[in-house]
């Protein structure tokens, strides 16, 4: 045993694999095998759980010495021949649910084994076969690390013989994790069909959502079409493109097919004036998977424009065909301008007719009393266009005088005031609206206001 101890030392020292049979634990010729030790945790055939150790056929041996080949054995545990049993070997992983591209830690421990193992600093090596939607090997390693006089006979309990190694996952899906054949210092063993001992459920690396739209124009007036241009999405897939007003679509949308490259072009008309950006997803209904982000996109409404309202010169007095005096009037301001109307609400634009202002000084001659009235023409805008479902409507007032009604003023005329004859001076004025439906088209739109004294 000296002579023994003195070997695996140096072999340690040197990591030569030098190791007397005795050291091995090879049965001498005619000794009987060595009991089985005993071994914490399931070691049926297929394991129940993370981490349980499984029972597999083992043969073991015979130790390569350095320099010579392995030699033949009977199988029986007699001579230099190998040594079978049932040993047991335990597979974990540092990550039962990695990602593709992830790298997994891979532990190989031998639980039980019919041969001793190697003694303190000595190598270990071995081998876990890869299965299912991965293949390959993954080659483990280790060194024994404790007391070097401890389990060093055949047969006896020792602490598990733990090997290391690691593999990148290159497929999503389940992977099986096989024990192969290992070597405990110079002495291989084999394992007869072995069972799976762990498994890996893998998935793929999740897919950056590469969908994207850019808008040939922010902004653009009611009705207008806007040109959205996507790329990133899958090739040949129906898209989808609608507007947005916050977090809710519009009725707006537009499709189009992505060509070979996953780009596409299509022309939007944006209606809904709450709309505040458009989107594009592949499919009839929206999902995150499968969208652009939203681009920033405005409707304008154009703001009102001030309608003028010009009036014509008051028309001359009449002189009395009899008597003395005369009947005229003037006015301060032939031009009224009207407010703004508010784009597609409908409304009045309102104003004010420059003030009136009537002198009578006839007398004799029984004169009757005079009457003011005007009438206005069709609200025209560009080219001439009508206003239409458009009125004029004017309130009264006079001092010195009786104000007409209100109401609508219109092309047939209305009477603004009257007063007696040889009254004197008078002075009328009156509020206008312009009455305009709504959803009337953006513009100025002028009209002519004639007021007539008789």
């Amino acid at each position: 045993m000296a002579t023994g101890v003195r070997n695996r030392r140096r072999a340690a020292a040197l990591g030569l694999a030098v190791l007397t049979a005795a050291a091995l634990g090879v049965p001498a010729a005619g000794a009987e095998p060595a009991a089985e030790p005993p071994v914490a945790g399931p070691v049926a055939g297929t394991p129940t759980g993370p981490g349980d150790a499984v029972a597999v056929a083992m043969r073991c041996g015979p130790p390569a010495e350095a320099g010579a080949a392995p030699v033949a054995g009977t199988g029986d545990g007699t001579g230099d021949g190998p040594v079978a049993g049932t040993g047991a070997v335990r597979l974990t992983v540092s990550d039962p649910r990695p990602r593709a591209g992830d790298t997994v830690t891979v532990t190989y421990e031998v639980a039980r084994t019919v041969v001793a193992g190697p003694a303190a600093g000595e190598l270990m090596a071995g081998t876990v076969v890869l299965g299912g939607a991965q293949t390959g090997t993954v080659t483990v390693t280790g060194i024994r690390g404790e007391d070097p006089e401890a389990g060093t006979a055949a047969g006896a309990e020792v602490p598990p013989l733990t090997m290391t190694g690691m593999f990148t996952v290159t497929a999503p899906g389940p992977v099986t994790l096989t024990p192969g054949d290992h070597v405990l210092h110079t002495t291989p063993c084999t394992l007869d069909d072995a069972p799976v001992a762990a498994r890996l459920d893998t998935t793929p690396l999740p897919m950056a959502n590469l969908r994207s739209v850019s808008l040939a124009a922010p902004s653009g007036l009611p009705g207008e079409k806007v040109t959205v241009r996507g790329v990133g999405f899958v090739p040949g897939a129906a898209v989808t493109v609608t507007g947005r007003a916050g977090e809710a679509p519009t009725a707006d949308r537009a499709t189009a097919t992505a060509d070979g490259a996953g780009g596409f072009t299509a022309e939007l008309a944006v209606t809904d004036r709450g709309t505040t950006g458009i989107v594009a997803h592949e499919g009839t209904e929206w999902a995150p998977g499968r969208s652009s982000g939203v681009a920033a996109y405005a409707v304008m409404v154009p703001a009102p424009v001030p309608v003028p309202l010009p009036v014509l010169p008051p028309a001359p007095a009449p002189t009395a065909g009899a008597g003395t005096g005369t009947l005229s009037m003037a006015q301060t301001g032939a031009q009224i301008t009207l407010g703004a109307v508010a784009n597609g609400a409908g409304g009045g634009a309102a104003g004010r007719i420059g003030t009136v202002t009537v002198t009578d000084t006839r007398t004799g001659g029984g004169r009757a009393g005079w009457t003011l009235t005007g009438k206005v023409t069709v609200f025209t805008g560009r080219g001439g266009k009508p206003l239409q479902g458009a009125r004029l409507v004017w309130r009264p007032s006079c001092a010195g005088c009786a104000a007409g009604p209100s109401g609508a003023v219109g092309v047939d005329g209305a009477v603004l005031a009257t007063g007696p004859a040889g009254g004197g001076r008078a002075t009328v004025d009156a509020t206008v609206t312009l009455e305009v439906p709504p959803y009337t088209a953006t513009g100025a739109y002028t009209a002519v206001l004639t007021l007539t004294l008789s």
